[in-house]
């Protein structure tokens, strides 16, 4: 008995008439007449889904290619944040534009990245050797992260976000100027650190600078003319004196301007102010401030022909700072509070002259007493 063969109604193309001007639309309907099975209209159908998950996916592909395109750009530009371990970040290429010393500001720094995290990360450039990066902008922040690291012994600290430059972009005159106009912008540099950062740029032989005048103008080109002579006056200062001071940072502008043209005139001047510091241990800012100021002309001295009257050190005791500053949460927020001789600062997000002044009197005299 023989087995009966099932057949499908498909469709099949006619073969194609060499007398055609053009083939036949692959979507045209059936000729009239002809009837198409249900197999035929499902092969259809998936085809033409096919030729569209087809070209989605070529759409995507594009897209993508694109994006990733311009990721690598924007990353070889130096424009994507990325961890890189603390341990690879060095700082030998520059020297940094702060002036060596204790940093009282570093607790509140230290504070603000455990809380709130890093919101500006550093700028570094890879070695040329391969052996990590150099430190172009971020001193303070680096820093920080590696107190951290070092007080808390948690590897979250042990790497830091950073902007990777690319190698073949500024010379070393534009890392340099990179460094500083970062602070300089942000107002975190005092005239003694833009004078320093001066001198260290035209001592460096990498450098075009032949003297601190060219430094000067090479570091703070947008800087006014008024504000590049006070560097220069600062840098003259440092020469004659930096080395006995303690709080170079502290000096104000006027002082500073001041105390380079004295010194011009008055050769003694810097050998005075040497002896007034020397041997003076714990002193405090304004005990420095005040051999410097002491140490000035006045007008009424200079028409006598007397020479400023000499301050009596304020002897301290050993090993006490000359500054405090922390952090504490109170029910009004976060208050900084800064320590010093003679000078206690409480900054909260708070309008204390709304506050009855009996009543503001009475919680300062209970905090005074307080730590007795």
């Amino acid at each position: 008995m023989s087995r009966k063969r099932r057949t499908f109604d498909i469709d099949l193309p006619a073969e194609a008439d060499p007398s055609a001007d053009a083939p036949a639309e692959p979507d045209a309907p059936a000729p009239a007449g002809r009837r198409r099975g249900p197999m035929a209209s499902a092969i259809a159908e998936n085809a033409e889904a096919l030729r569209a998950r087809r070209s989605a996916a070529d759409v995507i592909r594009e897209e993508n290619d694109a994006l990733a395109h311009e990721f690598v750009a924007l990353r070889e530009a130096g424009h994507v944040v990325q961890d890189v371990p603390l341990d690879e970040v060095h700082t030998f290429m520059l020297v940094r534009d702060r002036i060596p010393g204790a940093d009282e500001e570093m607790a509140a720094l230290m504070t603000s990245v455990r809380e709130i995290g890093l919101s500006n990360p550093i700028r570094v450039l890879p070695r040329p050797d391969g052996t990590g990066f150099e430190l172009i902008q971020g001193y303070r922040r680096l820093t920080a992260f590696r107190s951290l690291l070092e007080e808390t012994g948690d590897v979250a600290w042990a790497r830091i976000p950073a902007l990777v430059m690319p190698v073949e972009g500024d010379d070393v005159g534009g890392l340099y100027r990179r460094m500083v106009d970062e602070n300089v912008i942000r107002k975190e540099l005092s005239f003694a650190e833009m004078a320093y950062a001066a001198k260290n740029y035209a001592a460096d032989p990498a450098t075009e600078a032949g003297d601190l005048q060219a430094a000067v103008a090479a570091l703070f080109q947008s800087a006014p003319y008024s504000k590049r002579s006070y560097i220069r006056s600062f840098a003259t200062l440092l020469d004659r004196i930096g080395d006995a001071l303690a709080y170079p940072t502290e000096i104000p502008r006027a002082l500073g301007v001041t105390l380079s043209r004295e010194m011009k005139d008055r050769p003694d001047l810097a050998d005075r102010i040497r002896r007034d510091l020397s041997g003076w241990e714990g002193r405090t800012i304004a005990d420095e401030l005040g051999v410097l100021r002491a140490a000035v002309t006045t007008e009424e001295n200079a028409e006598n022909g007397m020479a400023p009257p000499k301050p009596v050190p304020r002897k301290k005791r050993a090993g006490a700072k000359a500054k405090t500053t922390f952090h504490i949460r109170s029910s009004a927020g976060q208050v900084k509070c800064t320590a010093g001789m003679g000078r206690l600062e409480i900054t909260v997000d708070r309008d204390f002259s709304s506050i009855d002044r009996g009543r503001l009197e009475r919680a300062i005299a209970s905090l005074i007493e307080g730590l007795e």
